[in-house]
């Protein structure tokens, strides 16, 4: 319990063993060896393939940072349609999918199916049996074509402009007779009393010609 009023401090005695808990940082020299060792042993094991993915590009969240766009975690199933690279393809040939990611505008589709088209140009499938090439395998010498080691250097992610554009004033939209707000509330009148207002004209048609 938490001592109160003018007491003595009591005599406890923190002296814990506290060397074994301490974490240091000295082989921070020989981890950053190891992990370059580490990359160096990936690139030979999938040589002569790039050791990272075709990554797609997507905003980054939230409004502070929605101007800046930034590799995203996967291609999505709409992207990989458009493109017409089929699903189970896309990851055998060095694209990532995202099956749970979705399109929420007509412009990041368009950039990440040209994404997907451009990779597919620059793409070289060599055989697996040299001797049976399959459909779709790229006959070609491999000593007499670029490689790359990262997909990301070939087809980089390029910031977008964040510069503040002007426009003229002969470019603005018209404005909405009577304003936006009242165009709104009318719309959304006609749109709540429209069966009401159905129905009362029927009733009445229906009425007259039970009178004739």
């Amino acid at each position: 319990m938490a001592i109160k009023h003018n007491q003595k401090l009591v005599n406890n005695h923190f002296r814990k063993d506290w060397q074994r808990r301490v974490r240091t940082h000295f082989d921070q020299p020989g981890k950053k060896a190891s992990r370059r060792t580490a990359r160096q042993a990936k690139a030979a094991a999938v040589a002569p393939r790039p050791v990272d993915k075709l990554r797609p590009i997507v905003r980054c969240p939230t409004i502070k940072y929605n101007r800046k766009v930034r590799a995203g975690r996967g291609f999505t199933l709409a992207e990989l349609k458009e493109a017409g690279v089929p699903r189970r393809l896309a990851p055998t040939i060095g694209i990532s999918v995202d099956h749970r990611r979705q399109n929420l505008s007509e412009e990041s589709l368009a950039i990440n199916v040209a994404r997907l088209k451009a990779y597919r140009q620059r793409l070289i499938l060599l055989p697996r049996r040299s001797n049976a090439p399959k459909k779709g395998d790229t006959k070609t010498d491999l000593s007499k074509v670029n490689k790359a080691a990262t997909v990301s250097s070939v087809l980089p992610i390029a910031p977008t402009d964040l510069a503040v554009k002007y426009i003229k004033k002969s470019e603005m939209p018209k404005e909405i007779e009577g304003g936006a707000y009242t165009k709104l509330r009318q719309a959304r009148s006609n749109a709540r009393y429209q069966g009401a207002r159905e129905k009362r004209i029927r009733d009445k048609a229906e009425a007259e010609s039970a009178k004739k």
